[in-house]
């Protein structure tokens, strides 16, 4: 029996900022997917995911929470690995950066690469951003912000290691040109090709001295792993890569046959990636695809913004199968998805409820019905039978060729229209009429084979992207051929075996219950939080804990009910740094178009908090007269004021 052929597939590790939404729990899905199908096919497959878990914003956010860097990661990397397993994915490894094995490695790549001369020591004095951890020069801003996230960046000067980019420039130049299908989709290999590579490659900011929250370089402690080399060495160090001999697990699997990355850090997969593996000497992954983002709507999600979904809610409401559903059938190529509540409600009952659970289940409602559940004969054949067959054997490797280019959406559209035809094959051979007439019977029983064989194709084939529905239709039609072989010819289906019982996949979202249970869990997630009409009293402090209150002036560049809450307003403050959502409970005093544009008195540091779906960033100013409530307007003074 031939061995297995390998296939390595990683996605890119989550940063242990916070929890995961929705957004964030497409990568993972689509490369479980991706593995899944690998593993359908035949492949020995070796699914890798994790957390990457250093760096100066994780020690500042642990200052703030009050808690040491290593707590704060366990807790959330915990909490990420729980959604990939809500998710049903089916990672092989599960890597911290933090883990032992990996930080020890790091420290051996490090000090290789340094002294083969690939590393160097020298000065950096540039514009950092924190949140992306990201030096940049004066040209590289946007707008005078950080070109990745659009924050603020603060100069900086500070003692670092480098790595020699530009020794390996030309290098690198020519192997994406010998291997055309390197960077996927072509635009994003356009991208970094004219934007970054051409440009010319400036060495690479690889350890800090500002914080400690890093692994150390062994040979100078005072500095520490910067996060790129720490990071992107999970992919080798996850399967035994040591500069000392490496694993034959790591020999069996690498290269990578292809990293699944969001499109914000294909430059990272693409440029420092390749050039650190070009100095250790070792393979380059064959291929790096950056995905596009998963949208609320029009807008980026973002905890600030208010319109965060998180992955284990919407499990919740619809179930697992149909959010992996969602997730891969609404993301585009190569421009980025949006999610509502609407469209998640318009898919579901659409393709889920009607066009194959609707199918599957009256095909075995109709052979219980007209033959006792047992799989008749297909014998009795006729020209629009031919169409059917042929392209249940034409999805398959038009599915194939789909997901080699990861077109997953468009592949699982490949499925829905084989389920589409299925439902119109019912309506051009009319089995309810064939069942008046009892010399029709064999024709009837050719029928209904066809409809059954057809569906198992579609469950086999869907098995990658919803395993649990492609389980319950193989259990409905009592079936366990599900091998990706017996997709190879059209008759896997054995003639004389009974169907099970016909059972819905998926029941019609009510659209109204559907919006009550969003706002009763929204309301749930803020049941904690304590809002300010819950302080009652007057308590006497000193002016030292007036000072820590920051007021200043904001200027409303927009505002908007929110939804299913009727005493809020939505209001999108600029505040002279940048902009920020604060909830306002002055919906019933005030219309959105009367507060744009007006100036307002802003509690620009007050703790955030979730009120009905919406994280309010700061509070307004406000006096209560009697049953009216009046909004303090200063329209005289300028955006970022400071009043005291």
């Amino acid at each position: 029996m031939c061995a297995k052929k390998p296939y390595y597939i990683t996605t890119a590790i989550a940063y242990t900022s916070r929890k995961p939404h929705i957004g964030n729990s497409y990568e993972i899905v689509l490369t479980d997917a991706l593995a899944r199908y690998k593993r359908l096919q035949g492949y020995d497959v070796f699914f890798l995911t994790g957390t990457d878990e250093h760096g100066q914003k994780i020690e500042e956010y642990a200052r703030d929470a009050g808690v040491s860097p290593k707590e704060y990661v366990d807790k959330v990397s915990g909490e990420i690995r729980s959604i990939c397993d809500i998710l049903n994915t089916t990672y092989d490894h599960f890597i911290r950066t933090t883990d032992d094995y990996h930080e020890k490695t790091v420290q051996k790549i490090f000090k290789k690469l340094y002294d083969q001369g690939d590393i160097y020591k020298s000065e950096y004095e540039g514009l950092y951003c924190t949140p992306c951890e990201s030096f940049w020069t004066e040209s590289q801003l946007v707008d005078g912000k950080c070109p990745d996230c659009g924050r603020e960046v603060k100069k900086a000067k500070e003692e670092a290691y480098f790595l020699r980019l530009s020794k390996y420039q030309k290098q690198l130049e020519d192997y994406i040109e010998a291997h055309p299908d390197f960077i996927y989709p072509e635009t994003r290999k356009k991208e970094m090709i004219n934007n970054f590579i051409k440009p010319g490659l400036q060495d690479l900011c690889v350890s800090r001295t500002s914080f400690k929250w890093g692994i150390p370089v062994s040979f100078d402690e005072k500095h520490v792993v910067y996060v790129w080399i720490d990071a992107l060495s999970n992919y080798i160090t996850a399967l035994g890569y040591d500069t000392d001999g490496s694993s034959e697990q790591y020999k069996k699997y690498w290269p990578a046959d292809v990293h699944i990355i969001g499109k914000d850090i294909l430059r990272f997969h693409t440029i420092y990636w390749p050039i650190m593996l070009m100095a250790l000497g070792e393979p380059l992954p064959k291929k790096v695809f950056g995905h596009p983002w998963l949208l609320f709507g029009e807008d980026k999600m973002s905890k600030s913004r208010g319109n965060v979904i998180y992955a284990d809610d919407l499990v919740n409401l619809i179930g697992v199968d149909a959010v992996r559903y969602y997730l891969l059938s609404e993301m585009p190529y190569t421009s980025d998805g949006s999610i509502t509540y609407e469209t998640i409600i318009e898919r579901f009952n659409s393709d889920l409820a009607n066009t194959l659970g609707n199918l599957v289940n009256r095909t075995v409602a109709m052979n219980n019905k007209y033959f006792n559940g047992v799989v008749q004969s297909f014998s009795v054949t006729e020209p629009v039978d031919d169409e059917l067959k042929s392209l249940c054997l034409e999805t398959v490797t038009k599915l194939d060729g789909l997901l080699e280019e990861f077109r997953v959406s468009d592949g699982l559209e490949a499925i829905m229209n084989l389920a589409r035809r299925c439902n119109k094959y019912i309506d051009e051979t009319t089995p309810w009429v064939l069942a008046k007439d009892e010399a029709s019977m064999p024709r009837l029983g050719t029928v209904l084979y066809n409809l059954l064989e057809s569906i198992r194709f579609i469950a086999v084939l869907i098995s990658p992207f919803m395993p649990d529905t492609s389980v319950n239709i193989l259990k409905q039609l009592n079936c366990n051929v599900n091998s990706y072989d017996s997709l190879s010819r059209f008759g896997g289906l054995k003639e004389g075996e009974t169907v099970g019982k016909a059972e819905p996949l998926f029941r019609r979202i009510d659209s109204e219950k559907f919006y009550a249970q969003i706002e009763q869990m929204q309301k749930e997630s803020a049941k904690n939080e304590k809002s300010i009409e819950e302080i009652e009293g007057i308590a006497q402090i000193g002016i030292e804990d007036f000072c820590k209150v920051d007021l200043r002036v904001a200027e409303v560049t927009a505002c908007e009910p929110v939804k299913r809450a009727k005493k809020l307003l939505k209001l999108t403050l600029n505040d002279g740094t940048g902009e920020r959502i604060v909830a306002s409970g002055i919906a019933k005093f005030y219309k959105p178009e009367e507060l744009v544009g007006r100036k307002v008195v802003l509690v620009a540091n007050l703790k955030p908090a979730k009120l009905c779906g919406v994280e309010s960033c700061g509070m307004i100013l406000a006096a209560t007269c009697g049953e009216d409530v009046k909004v303090i307007f200063v329209d005289d003074m300028e955006p970022g004021s400071k009043i005291s």
